[in-house]
């Protein structure tokens, strides 16, 4: 199939490749707004089926944390989950030269919009609250 075959409208081909350039340049972006990198999403996706049993809940300021008595695997995958997001947390206060309280803060907040339905969370006050 020839090129002028595709489309008679030589705008298509423009907007194509304006398509492929904006995709391009915003994967990048993407990855920068990413709450936390490849790996520790990863970790904290196994947190999601603990979470939802009520094993593990979340606190506010953006650890994992075991809701009444957890497994010792869960509670490995508890302290693995929280030093990566430890890690993410230090790099990104140091990245924007802020405390590492506001970036667990931060963190926490979009923890607690993408956690899953029946997660527990852990209120600075002591209390607990489902989502």
């Amino acid at each position: 199939m020839s090129r002028a075959s595709r489309s008679s409208d030589p705008r298509v081909g423009r907007a194509d490749r304006r398509c492929l350039l904006l995709g391009i340049t915003a994967l990048p972006l993407l990855a920068l707004a990413s709450p936390i990198g490849p790996a520790a999403a990863q970790s904290a996706r196994l947190l999601d089926a603990p979470r939802i049993a009520g094993i593990v809940g979340e606190r506010y300021d953006g650890y994992a944390v075991a809701h009444g008595e957890a497994p010792p695997d869960i509670a490995a995958l508890i302290d693995k989950v929280n030093a990566e997001r430890r890690a993410v947390y230090e790099k990104r206060a140091a990245a924007n030269h802020v405390p590492i309280d506001v970036e667990q803060q931060i963190y926490a907040q979009q923890i607690r919009q993408f956690a899953p339905a029946g997660t527990w969370f852990l209120g600075p006050d002591g209390q607990w609250t489902q989502k």
